[in-house]
């Protein structure tokens, strides 16, 4: 069992950490200290549900119905293109990696965008329920309990570790100049992520 929460674990970390767009909005959260223990803990719990409902067999039926993953993408697309336009004004705005100088949105404003970018994704979707769920099959009904735990500890220990690395490095990487790139990267993953939404849609209609 030792070795399947082990494979789990390492299988769960390399699908985790990844350019996406999630890791981007961790990444700025952290760096911005706005609610990141929260964030963070909002993405590992949604991947740990994600995870066992794959395990469980959800991620045949999504694999099953194509418009799910037709609505996902676009649906996704378009919140990503919005998130990543935010990212971009504020490139141009006089702001630093402060706090004091930082607008703090609401808890509730976070927890919104922390959900969006984490459902409205279908590359967790992808990651969580297709690929693990699909890889647990292998297992005997006993062994996926193991296999979905080390998978899940994989992704408590990278998005509290992002989040709370970001928080630390902040005040090193306090500078307007910094802040501009972290945004102006924020925006270009979001975009690419978004590109790459639409070219599958598009590519599965044909």
């Amino acid at each position: 069992m030792g070795l399947i929460y082990l494979q789990g674990l390492a299988l769960g970390a390399g699908l985790i950490i990844a350019i996406g767009a999630q890791n981007a909005f961790v990444l700025a959260q952290g760096l911005r200290r706005q609610h990141h223990v929260m964030v963070a803990a909002i993405c590992a719990l949604a991947d740990a549900l994600l995870i066992l409902a794959g395990v469980a067999g959800l991620g045949a039926v999504i694999a099953s119905r194509a418009w799910l993953s037709q609505l996902a993408a676009w649906g996704g697309a378009l919140f990503l293109f919005w998130y990543g336009l935010l990212a971009l004004r504020r490139v141009f705005q006089s702001t630093s990696l402060h706090e004091g100088d930082l607008v703090r949105p609401s808890r509730r404003a976070v927890l919104m965008t922390t959900l969006a970018v984490t459902l409205l994704n279908p590359h967790v979707y992808l990651d969580t329920v297709v690929m693990l769920g699909s890889i647990s099959g292998q297992f005997a009904a006993d062994q996926r309990t193991a296999f979905a735990a080390g998978a899940m500890t994989a992704s408590f220990l990278w998005f509290f570790g992002l989040a709370l690395g970001a928080a630390w490095l902040a005040p090193y990487v306090a500078r307007p100049i910094t802040w501009k790139i972290v945004d102006a990267l924020t925006c270009g993953v979001m975009w690419l992520v978004a590109i790459s939404l639409i070219r599958s849609a598009i590519s599965a209609t044909h």
